[in-house]
């Protein structure tokens, strides 16, 4: 059986199905203008999401809360011995 992705849980049919019902309800004309809107709102939250990143992770360094060069190093050893395990276990897996 094919298995098409899904969008939020939303197969390709109920898309379509819902950009019908979008383009009788306002319009071809009016959908640019919409599409147009959404983006800049999109825009705006992920600019404000960044911004809200960026003052948290900077106070944080300036309280000394976070030692990024500790983080990051602590990461590359767990990615170390992830792929080391993912090594020795890729052997052991079944092919189904």
């Amino acid at each position: 059986m094919i298995q098409q992705p899904t969008l939020l849980f939303i197969g390709g049919t109920e898309i379509v199905f819902v950009l019908f019902i979008v383009v009788l309800v306002f319009g071809a004309d009016k959908l640019p203008e919409i599409a147009r809107g959404l983006g800049k709102g999109m825009r705006q939250l992920k600019d404000a999401t960044n911004d809200i990143k960026h003052e948290v992770t900077k106070s944080a360094k300036e309280s000394n809360i976070v030692d990024t060069d500790a983080a990051k190093g602590i990461q590359d050893e767990i990615n170390k011995v992830k792929d080391d395990l993912e090594d020795f276990t890729g052997s052991l897996k079944r092919n189904k």
